[in-house]
């Protein structure tokens, strides 16, 4: 099976990664999660994206774009989807 080519940085007790985790679900859309609490290289990614904060999610697209806590619109707008 191919590497998801969306990565999504982020910790279970975010709700807006939940949510974010629910849209790619939901548009059965391939991602890899990576859990900034289990994962401190993901974390440091994470600090260095957004200027040292822990601000998540943090989505990387296959094009190296990066989206900081987009909201489902945004989402879908960035993948060409309906929210």
């Amino acid at each position: 099976m191919d590497e998801p080519l969306i990565t999504m940085y982020g910790a279970d007790w975010c709700s807006d990664c939940r949510r974010a985790k629910r849209f790619f679900q939901r548009h059965d859309i391939p991602y890899k999660w990576v859990d900034i609490e289990l994962d401190l290289e993901g974390e440091r990614f994470v600090l260095e994206v957004n200027q040292g904060r822990r601000t998540i999610p943090t989505i990387v697209f296959e094009d190296g774009s990066i989206l900081v806590e987009p909201s489902d619109a945004i989402l879908a707008a960035k993948l060409g989807v309906k929210a």
